[in-house]
């Protein structure tokens, strides 16, 4: 354990573990983020589907990057047909942005139980995302500048791996000592 971590977590950003994929020009390692995570602005076209309907569309994103995790993206309510949300039962809480609620979609062929989530008063340093709801790229379709998303490992993270990010990614097998 270093930095004082209770659980054990070793790498915030600074220097890439040996483990870590070395990314190509053009690309990202996700071991480069920070922790506590950045947010910073995505100006490509995000879209999330569920059963060929159009639940969101933006060149508005907000992606919240931290250490080990693909990228989050983050459309403002504005640009999501939330006449396909449903409230969903429960929470959950992150050490940096606050309280998460979920959300389920339900559109007229298909009914995909909390498949997304917003921090409605999220923590100071995170209003960014206020306004805004993420998606789990595993449990509906999500794109990225025309290319399909792919889910973080593990079901409970929600990390967008798209081509420009390199891991190994938090979820994946073997990465809960990270």
């Amino acid at each position: 354990m270093s930095h004082g971590n209770p659980y054990g977590w070793r790498y915030y950003g600074q220097q890439r573990p040996p483990f870590a994929a070395e990314p190509d020009p053009g690309q990202e390692s996700a071991w480069d983020y920070p922790r506590p995570p950045r947010i910073e602005p995505d100006v490509r076209e995000v879209v999330v589907r569920a059963a060929g309907v159009e639940v969101a569309r933006t060149r508005r994103a907000q992606r919240v990057l931290e250490t080990a995790s693909p990228p989050t993206f983050y459309i403002p309510r504005d640009d999501v047909a939330t006449e396909y949300l449903q409230p969903a039962p429960g929470s959950s809480g992150c050490e940096w942005k606050g309280a998460a609620r979920y959300w389920t979609v339900s559109v007229p062929a298909v009914l995909l139980s909390a498949v997304g989530w917003s921090y409605d008063e999220p923590q100071p340093p995170f209003d960014a995302i206020r306004n805004h709801l993420s998606f789990y790229p595993g449990r509906i379709e999500c794109y990225v500048a025309g290319t399909r998303v792919l889910p973080q490992a593990g079901g409970f993270y929600g990390g967008w791996i798209t081509p420009e990010v390199v891991g190994p990614f938090k979820g994946d097998p073997g990465s809960s000592g990270w």
